[in-house]
């Protein structure tokens, strides 16, 4: 069976076998209470509740009147305790609604809503007020990536089934427990559309095809969508690589994949789309993968979003004594090292991984030798070594004519790197110096306006 590709990438130890047997098992924090962010994507929402007020599951507490937001809803119901700045994933202090628990199991869902029988701006407003994003890692408004600009033509929904992070496999759950959900929520994409659907599963899943395919053809979806198996490649999961791998298509520089004609969407959003429709429920609840050396029972978890990481400790996961090196919220490669583990799960956290010594570098950076391995990694074509030099040299003009700002921030250079240069270290920081430039700019053009 032919695999699709794209030039470049890397092999890393995909670390699948720790967790990709355990089936998904509900988890609840043992302090009773939910730290949520008030914005997980989209424009800053406000909040719509005080301390002392009493809230049912589901019911929307953070919101905004920006068509590039989603409201966030409460994933248990209780009390909320306070709104303060707590630490979250990239290891920042954002706004966060704190809710105690009181198990009593008030809800505050919305009435099922048939996506075939309403119209289309009913249907994009209910997937806005269910509050779901990409929850791939992006987090991305939903309901924005299903309204194209006047003039662009969706053609096609790819599922991002690759999963490409080495450790992680809740998606691979997903497809495994939850197949008839996800081709639901899919027909619900393509008929808000008009496009055609492809699930993309790197080849390492291929064993999954067949029970696609079989619910495909059971739902009377298959002239609409089918299964395309892409080979298993890091970073195949990136939104211009599944686009390049199944549609033999090159998203433009500086362009998202409606300009290829597609939109890209995560499993868990997907299934979440399905379960806003059929069960009006909005999202408040993700699966995750806690995995990597350090843990003693690596799994797949569901747990109400604002989850403390460290409060499903030890109950549903422990870790091996005195082995973690570093804690990861997200995959090794793509993912955010954090302090502790005592940070909330969001919307688009896929995972938690803990290493040990071995599974990761913790070494001093050395003089780069110019052997030109990250240039051979790159999926994106550009020259890791030659934006580096730049940006030491504090040359942000030439760096972005190198391609800084077209780097994904995958991790293949630094993966190959014999002398340890933290290269995407670099290029955040260089990436933030530059929009820093721009938003002075035009600070300073509106300025002068006055």
């Amino acid at each position: 069976m032919r695999t699709h590709t794209f030039k470049g990438g890397i092999h890393p130890p995909e670390m699948k076998e720790l967790s990709n047997g355990s089936p998904i098992k509900e988890a609840f924090p043992s302090s009773g209470t939910v730290t949520i962010p008030v914005t997980m994507g989209g424009a800053m929402n406000s909040p719509l509740v005080k301390a002392g007020d009493l809230v049912a599951k589901g019911q929307k507490i953070a919101e905004s009147d920006k068509f590039m937001s989603v409201p966030v809803h409460a994933s248990v119901v209780g009390k909320v305790k306070k709104i303060q700045s707590c630490t979250v994933t990239g290891n920042i202090s954002v706004p966060c609604i704190i809710i105690e628990a009181d198990g009593s199991g008030r809800t505050d869902y919305m009435e099922p809503l048939d996506p075939f029988s309403c119209g289309k701006e009913q249907a994009l407003e209910r997937i806005r007020e269910a509050g779901i994003v990409g929850m791939g890692g992006a987090s991305f408004p939903a309901h924005v990536k299903l309204s194209p600009p006047e003039g662009k033509k969706i053609s096609y929904v790819l599922v991002n089934a690759a999963e490409c992070e080495p450790y992680l496999t809740c998606d691979e759950r997903m497809l495994i427990e939850f197949p008839e959900k996800l081709v639901d929520g899919l027909s619900v994409i393509l008929h808000l559309t008009g496009a055609a659907g492809i699930i993309a599963l790197e080849d390492n899943k291929a064993y999954i095809r067949p029970s696609l395919e079989k619910v495909i053809a059971e739902k009377g979806c298959a002239s609409s969508m089918k299964v395309m198996t892409v080979k298993t490649k890091y970073p195949q999961g990136s939104e211009k690589f599944i686009v390049s791998s199944c549609l033999g298509t090159e998203i433009p520089s500086g362009k998202l994949p409606a300009d290829a004609g597609a939109v890209i969407s995560n499993v868990g959003t997907v299934c979440a789309i399905s379960d806003a429709f059929r069960l009006g429920i909005p999202l408040t609840d993700r699966c995750l993968t806690v995995s990597g050396g350090a843990v003693e029972n690596p799994c797949n978890l569901k747990v109400p979003v604002g989850t403390i990481v460290s409060d499903l400790m030890p109950e549903f996961f422990t870790l091996k004594e005195n082995l973690t090196a570093k804690i990861i919220s997200g995959g090794p490669m793509m993912g955010f090292s954090m302090a502790s583990a005592h940070f909330p799960v969001a919307k688009g956290t896929s995972g938690v991984t803990f290493l040990t010594k071995e599974e990761t570098y913790l070494t001093d950076e050395e003089q780069c030798i110019g052997c030109g391995n990250c240039i051979s990694a790159c999926p994106m074509r550009l020259s890791p070594v030659l934006m580096v030099r730049e940006l030491k040299a504090e040359n942000l003009p030439k760096a972005k004519r190198f391609g800084l700002m077209d780097c994904i921030e995958c991790g293949c250079c630094s993966y190959v790197c014999p002398a340890n240069v933290r290269l995407v270290q670099r290029f955040r920081i260089g990436k933030a110096a530059v929009r820093g430039q721009m938003m002075a700019e035009k600070a300073k053009r509106e300025a002068e306006k006055k």
